[in-house]
């Protein structure tokens, strides 16, 4: 079974108000010089962030968030964000791997930018009945 797909908008403005709530202030997440410098093809969205916005999601399908059990995710590819007023956009998917006899089902979880994959091992486990 597939869940709705959700999809979020990624700026640098977000990335800027990002970086003042967790005091992650490393200039690949604002300076193109710096980012093409390191070897990277432009500024990057914040690692955390990128969980953070595929976290809201599992949120939203587990329907509260004291409902998500366990989340983790492997970083695969880095989500650059252009800088002009779109951004770019981090598209959210899952599908049930697996629902136990104690009211859990564990989610295998996608999310793409620009349709590559930026995250791996993806997995939630949330709680559907108590």
């Amino acid at each position: 079974m597939e869940l709705p797909a959700q999809t979020f908008q990624v700026t640098r403005a977000d990335l800027v108000r990002y970086a003042g709530a967790s005091g992650d202030f490393n200039p690949i997440h604002w300076s193109d010089r710096v980012a093409t410098t390191v070897g990277l093809p432009g500024v990057i969205a914040h690692g955390m962030f990128t969980m953070a916005l595929v976290g809201r999601a599992v949120t939203e399908w587990a329907g509260s968030p004291d409902a998500v059990v366990e989340y983790g995710v492997r970083f695969t590819r880095p989500v650059v964000v252009p800088d002009d007023d779109q951004g770019t956009e981090i598209e959210v998917t899952a599908r049930v791997r697996e629902v136990t006899g104690d009211g859990l089902t564990r989610l295998e979880v996608t999310a793409t930018c620009l349709g590559e994959k930026v995250l791996s091992q993806a997995r939630a486990t949330i709680r559907t009945a108590r």
